[in-house]
């Protein structure tokens, strides 16, 4: 009878200790994931209170790596130029937001990663040479090498044009969606549209603009697309919206062609304005942009409007 307690004790200890183990390492992994914020289960919520979303600062444009080990954003001081700065994780830990790119006299903002990971791609009104005034907004890169980055390079005129072009982001394939403005009059500088550019043996091809499915009269810029292409959100401003500036979705019908946009509702949008998307790669949440602060929600909302 005491062997029999004595079994059953350390049975009891062992069961007690793979518990403890396995909820210790869900909970280091929970801690790890997305700077150790606790992630939303009901309606949107603030990202990353007192470390990435600051009162005395306005951040925008948010991107998570592939791996969910780095963190790219864009920040903006008081009348002070956007510029990028990130988190990384290592050894199991988040560093404090560092700054990547930055001038005193030129933007850069919008970052987005391309596909295998090795570019990091973002806008930017420097000159093509990088001296000089500003010019118009084009779409730049910069290459991974070794533990750094390349200096900026210009994606070229398959992309760019001597008007505007704002927002990244990529299929899988490489597909590159974005906005712009050019082909408008001086009267028409507001309207932007919705351009994507096949990539071919390294090479960008001509961007070809998307039809009225998307696109209006109206501006329609900072999109994101599904990496496999099933559908894409964007910001638009238009006089049937909720606010300021919402955010819509298209998705693709069976025939790969995009069905019209729709409103995302009020469970995205609100009175202010509502820009930025990115949804993680996992698919688990939708992250927005809206006065100055990062937002995330769960992406099901996603699913309920398809």
């Amino acid at each position: 009878m005491k062997r029999l307690c004595t079994n059953t004790r350390l049975l009891s200890l062992t069961l007690l200790l793979l518990v403890y183990g396995f909820t210790r390492g869900q909970n280091q992994s929970t801690a790890t994931l997305y700077l150790g914020q606790t992630p939303p289960h009901q309606g949107q919520q603030l990202f990353a209170p007192g470390l990435i979303s600051l009162k005395e600062q306005y951040e925008f444009g948010s991107v998570f790596s592939r791996d969910g080990n780095e963190f790219y954003f864009a920040v903006e001081l008081q009348r002070g130029k956007p510029f990028l700065q990130y988190c990384k994780r290592q050894n199991g830990q988040w560093t404090k937001p560092q700054t990547l790119l930055t001038h005193e006299q030129y933007s850069f903002n919008d970052p987005f990663l391309s596909p295998d990971q090795q570019r990091l791609y973002f806008i930017s009104d420097q000159p093509l040479n990088g001296k000089g005034p500003k010019k118009d907004v084009d779409i730049w890169f910069i290459q991974r090498q070794g533990q750094g980055w390349s200096e900026p390079v210009n994606a070229g005129p398959a992309i760019n044009s001597p008007k505007n072009e704002y927002y990244v982001s990529f299929t899988s394939t490489g597909t590159m969606y974005f906005s712009s403005n050019r082909g408008t009059s001086k009267e028409q500088d507001k309207n932007y549209d919705i351009y994507t550019s096949r990539y071919e043996k390294g090479t960008f091809q001509p961007a070809q603009k998307l039809g009225s499915a998307i696109n209006s009269e109206h501006y329609e810029a900072d999109v994101f697309v599904a990496p496999d292409e099933r559908y894409l959100i964007y910001c638009a401003e238009r006089p049937d919206g909720k606010g300021q500036g919402d955010l819509w979705i298209s998705f693709k019908d069976k025939n790969g062609a995009w069905q019209p946009a729709k409103n995302m509702g009020s469970a995205i949008n609100t009175p202010g304005y509502d820009f930025c998307p990115f949804v993680t790669a996992d698919g688990k949440y939708l992250f927005l942009s809206r006065d100055g602060d990062i937002y995330w929600v769960s992406a099901q909302i996603i699913q309920t409007l398809k």
